[in-house]
């Protein structure tokens, strides 16, 4: 395994397509400015985390992504393809699916139409709906109930179907452990291990190190709105100073 590494861009060669790069991006919330020339990159079949304390940086790295915060310098490409200039409504439509923090559900809606609602992004029918309650069997159950009445593992497997619906090529997770018992983080992890072999490309932000550790391939570490380190995970396995050095842990 290899590494090339220039503060422009960080490429892993390893004979696998490059899905995903994220090359120097400027982000700011209003005059507050929040990134600063971030760069990663997600490949196909392959697990990204990124760590860092609250506040760093990570969920609007996701956000930048999806479109739903303007990138004032640097750029977002698909597979070559500049996607950071598309409104962000079009940026699902490219099979990038996520899934924030919070859920972010339409509460009012039935599971069958939330579901349904993921589906129309790009155009999939019957058969992607039925892979996704086979995924998800427990939805199944509950097709017909209103989503604000599922207890918060349910809620978190709806909102992972909804992304599921766009049969993605990319998959980005915020938290998505977050609050929910053991049994329902195996289940999400096995989600997420599923997909990485179905050659999705995944972004990961994750609190628990454990979890993390488990299942990525590389990390990535934020701080104060930068990428500060790339490592593989078991790199960091073997070298858990690194934890302390950025997490403080």
């Amino acid at each position: 395994m290899k590494f090339i590494e220039t503060r422009q861009f960080r490429l892993r060669i390893w004979g696998q397509q490059l899905m995903l790069e994220v090359d120097q991006i400027h982000v700011a919330y209003g005059r507050v400015k929040a990134l600063y020339g971030v760069s990663l990159t997600a490949n196909a079949g392959e697990i990204l985390c990124l760590l860092g304390r609250n506040g760093a940086g990570k969920t609007t790295i996701m956000k930048s992504i999806m479109g739903l915060l303007p990138i004032t310098t640097g750029t977002v490409k698909l597979e070559g393809k500049t996607i950071s200039k598309l409104p962000a409504y079009e940026v699902p439509r490219q099979r990038i699916g996520y899934v924030p923090q919070g859920r972010r559900l339409f509460p009012e809606l039935t599971v069958s139409e939330n579901i349904e609602m993921g589906l129309m992004a790009c155009n999939e029918h019957n058969e992607t709906r039925e892979w996704v309650l086979d995924i998800f069997p427990r939805l199944r159950e509950r097709l017909n109930q209103q989503s604000s009445t599922l207890s918060g593992g349910e809620q978190q497997m709806l909102a992972t179907a909804r992304a599921l619906c766009l049969r993605p090529r990319v998959l980005l997770l915020d938290e998505p452990t977050e609050g929910l018992q053991p049994s329902m983080i195996e289940q999400v992890r096995q989600v997420v291990v599923r997909m990485k072999t179905e050659g999705v490309a995944i972004i990961l932000v994750e609190q628990r190190v454990d979890a993390v550790l488990s299942i990525a391939d590389n990390v990535t570490f934020i701080e104060n709105g930068r990428d500060m380190k790339t490592v593989t995970a078991n790199y960091l396995r073997e070298n858990p100073a690194l934890l302390k050095e950025h997490l403080g842990v």
